[in-house]
């Protein structure tokens, strides 16, 4: 048999109770048809990044599934009939994940394998101010009104145009 990971996504108006309800509902469905779920993982209430059928947010589960392909197409249909779910996505691998998903580590794990701030970025070089090869801009704030083009003349044909 295939090995899945199947995440999909409730509408936000579900309680988590409604959500689970779902969940067993769609494990009963793969074991009908020979298949079976293992990790079960509750992401959550998370923002969308846009908004998908008039929902701003979502409750993301991801399921790890051992099945025929006939039993996750059927699964799959009655997602796609389930007003309840707003997307969901199936990926086949080629073993499940030991261990917690990324989505479930938290902050500080995440933080000791390094993050953007760890970085050695070396030598800095293109957007730098202080290249002390050229001295700085002027922008046309000169007592005499000079600037990178000159003292300014008034335009013609204006009222208050200097003669």
């Amino acid at each position: 048999m295939a090995l899945y990971e199947h995440v999909f996504l409730a509408r936000q108006d579900l309680s988590q109770q409604q959500v689970d309800a779902l969940v067993e509902q769609y494990k009963g469905v793969i074991a009908a048809n020979g298949g079976s779920v293992g990790r079960i993982e509750n992401w959550g209430l998370k923002s969308l990044t846009y908004r998908v059928k008039k929902n701003r947010k979502a409750y993301y589960t991801l399921m790890d599934i051992t099945c025929p392909p006939a039993a996750l197409n059927e699964m799959e249909r009655q997602m796609g009939l389930s007003e309840d779910v707003l997307r969901f996505l199936t990926v086949k691998v080629e073993a499940h994940e030991e261990g917690v998903s990324a989505m479930m580590q938290k902050r500080e794990e995440r933080s000791e394998r390094g993050g953007f701030g760890d970085r050695d970025r070396g030598p800095r070089s293109f957007g730098d101010r202080d290249r002390g090869d050229r001295p700085p801009r002027s922008f046309g704030g000169d007592r005499d009104g000079g600037g990178d083009r000159g003292p300014r003349r008034p335009r013609e044909g204006f009222e208050g145009a200097a003669e």
